[in-house]
């Protein structure tokens, strides 16, 4: 089992996808044994072969993804609140699909007059707005906030900070107001709300 968790670690890191060969070697086993593991793989759909015989992730990897998705959002939503309600703004959690972010989990605050509606599910490129602008930070190995202004939305200000330290999750936490925000304020309760994250989803 430990093999095959690391052969799909290994072909999810590789956007070209791997060759037999190429697994053998980074796993440090033969050829035949790593057609012993792809074989339940492929059958699971977990793992499919293209027209060049590389390997890459299958449909069932975004199935299981899916079913994950909820716990990740019930895990995440503490921490959303307390932000939404600390900043005054629209929180939310930010994670990676299909090369794009996506609002899973997204919590409004309860006090405030006027506030962002976003709703969950809405996707954006990843180097537009600030929740995704963080993930690539994250990526980059940097934690701190990442703020933007109309990136998005005419008029919508956002800071948000990488959810890091999480395997197999590429995420962020951020908030989204009608008004400017104070980044060092909000960030520092951003970036506490993705710590916290952190430590729920682990």
């Amino acid at each position: 089992m430990d093999r095959g968790l690391r052969l799909l670690h290994l072909v999810a890191e590789a956007p070209a996808g791997l060759t037999v060969t190429e697994v053998a070697n980074q796993l440090g086993i033969g050829r035949a044994a790593v057609y012993r593991l792809v074989g339940p793989l492929t059958g699971h759909g977990m793992l499919r072969r293209d027209a060049d015989g590389r390997l890459r992730l299958g449909a069932g990897v975004l199935h299981l993804a899916r079913r994950a998705q909820p716990l990740l959002a019930e895990g995440a939503l503490p921490a959303l609140r307390r932000l939404a309600e600390h900043a005054g703004a629209t929180a939310h959690l930010t994670v990676v699909e299909g090369g794009e972010g996506v609002a899973l989990a997204v919590v409004e605050p309860s006090w405030t007059s006027f506030h962002v509606a976003y709703r969950t599910g809405a996707r954006h490129p990843l180097d537009l707005g600030a929740a995704g602008r963080a993930i690539l930070a994250g990526r980059a190995g940097a934690a701190g906030p990442v703020s933007s202004s109309g990136e998005l939305q005419s008029g919508a200000y956002g800071v948000a900070a990488p959810v890091l330290g999480v395997p197999g999750l590429e995420a962020s936490v951020g908030v989204v107001a009608l008004a400017p925000l104070d980044v060092e304020t909000v960030g520092t309760q951003v970036l506490a709300a993705a710590t916290a994250v952190a430590t729920a989803l682990r």
